[in-house]
């Protein structure tokens, strides 16, 4: 870090980090020190537009009034009394995702890995009496950091020097109707997809595939977990990405957005299969916090009141203007990919030196996949907002 950046306050901030916090991040050179809206502030002043909305979780933008009314009334209250309680927060979350969703059970937890961990555990519970333990997963996949979902996941980054990993648990080439017919067998006890993958590059499961997996399950009879962590919550247009194609998993993983900007996780589930744990099997110290279900329940009023609908309205407008980008810069930019406030820029090269010259231009985004730039932006970002978007990208990708 040059003399120069380290007289600046988010130089100061960020050397003061580096001095005392595990490295382990590969952060934004940002130091935060508000936002609103669509916007965050540096402590320096700068202003920046995020279109990458807290990895998805930021759906309703930065301090909405009605989350932030949310958690200041129930902080007044209480914050924390444990699961040994009946608490208002958590039942009257949970009757709003079950009247959304038609899952009839909810499992609350405090993050997409822990909710991937519980599902793998549930899937465990119904293959035990059957004699099944296989749990498979696919290549490009994300569902966490923790050992049961780096079981189930391929990237090397993640797993170089941690394992040895779960027994019994397989990863398949992803949208590979021929190595999923090849593996899944009698021995399967569980499926788990993305389908829409934000960290393997906003990368749809084909039809083809999900009929393939369907019509294995009913010869087989093994649990198909959907993991929606990223993609669900109305990201796409729709509350679940699986609604697309018409099917129903039998367990759902959600995180990210349903906290409304705080950490909640959840599991969904039927009711054959969430009788499955019995007292005592699962839980979770702070899962189901009040605060964060308060807050969850200020989101989902704000998204089944018609929001959605203004997600597949900007989505569309989004999806136009990164075509252009594309019409425009073909040399540079291969193809666009995503549904919604979730979509990415394929790039003929590594998209990070792009992703960096974006921030110097005022724009959060992210770079994955080794060449897809990744937008995820919140539900509440306007047409102005897709346009200064397209702007910066069209003077990003006209100067190289």
């Amino acid at each position: 870090m040059n003399a120069e950046h380290t007289q600046t306050a988010s130089g100061m901030l960020i050397e003061r980090e580096h001095a005392v916090v595990f490295q382990t991040y590969r952060r934004i050179p940002v130091a935060i020190d508000h936002a609103k809206g669509v916007h965050i502030v540096d402590v320096d002043g700068k202003q920046y537009l995020d279109m990458l909305g807290g990895f998805a979780v930021n759906a309703l933008g930065h301090s909405h009034p009605k989350i932030v009314e949310a958690v200041e009334q129930q902080v007044r209250r209480y914050m924390h009394v444990s699961n040994v309680f009946y608490q208002e927060p958590q039942v009257e979350l949970s009757e709003k995702l079950v009247g959304a969703t038609g899952y009839p059970r909810v499992f609350f937890c405090n993050s997409g890995a822990e909710a991937t961990e519980g599902a793998m555990k549930l899937a465990r519970r119904f293959g035990h009496s059957r004699a099944r333990y296989d749990i498979i997963g696919f290549s490009g996949g994300f569902h966490g950091r923790t050992y049961g979902p780096l079981s189930i996941m391929d990237k090397a980054l993640y797993k170089e020097g941690m394992g040895p990993f779960l027994p019994n648990t397989i990863v398949l080439p992803f949208n590979d109707i021929d190595a999923l017919t090849s593996r899944v067998d009698e021995t399967t006890c569980a499926v788990m997809l993305e389908f829409i993958q934000g960290e393997g590059g906003i990368c749809e499961v084909t039809e083809e595939f999900v009929r393939a997996l369907w019509l294995l399950k009913e010869q087989f009879g093994f649990l198909i977990i959907a993991d929606e962590v990223q993609c669900g919550m109305g990201r796409t247009g729709d509350f679940f990405a699986f609604e697309k194609y018409g099917v129903r998993p039998d367990i759902v993983t959600i995180a990210k957005a349903i906290g409304g900007g705080l950490p909640l996780g959840a599991i969904l589930a039927t009711d054959e299969v969430a009788s499955l744990f019995e007292r005592g099997m699962h839980g979770t110290t702070y899962g189901g916090n009040p605060v964060a279900c308060v807050a969850g329940s200020a989101f989902m009023d704000e998204v089944m009141n018609g929001l959605m609908l203004h997600v597949q309205e900007i989505g569309s407008y989004l999806r136009n203007q990164l075509l252009s980008i594309q019409t425009t810069c073909p040399d540079v930019v291969r193809k666009v990919r995503g549904r919604g406030c979730m979509q990415a820029l394929v790039l003929s090269t590594e998209s990070a030196p792009y992703v960096a010259r974006l921030l110097e231009a005022g724009i959060i985004a992210n770079a994955t996949a080794g060449n897809v730039i990744r937008f995820l932006p919140p539900f509440i970002i306007s047409k102005d907002d897709v346009d200064t978007l397209h702007v910066a990208l069209n003077n990003v990708f006209s100067s190289t």
